[in-house]
């Protein structure tokens, strides 16, 4: 499975449990490559995804924040 996947997994699962409510932040791109270990482009394939679900939306300058629809499938 690609790292991009794997990642998305992992913060959907973040998102969906709870830990991470509906217009909170992801952390940052830079706390998740070094967490996780993966390159830039992982991250943002992630986060891309997670958008592409509505798990996500993304402010331009400001990061990727949780979606209320999150509460909506189960998250929150």
């Amino acid at each position: 499975m690609p790292v991009h996947r794997q990642l998305a997994g992992i913060l959907r699962d973040e998102i969906l449990s709870g830990r991470i409510e509906p217009d909170r932040p992801l952390p940052s791109e830079a706390s998740l490559r070094e967490r996780y270990g993966v390159r830039p482009e992982d991250v943002r394939g992630a986060i891309q995804e997670l958008s592409d679900e509505g798990l996500v939306y993304v402010l331009p300058g400001e990061g990727a924040y949780v979606s209320s629809r999150a509460e909506e499938t189960g998250g929150g």
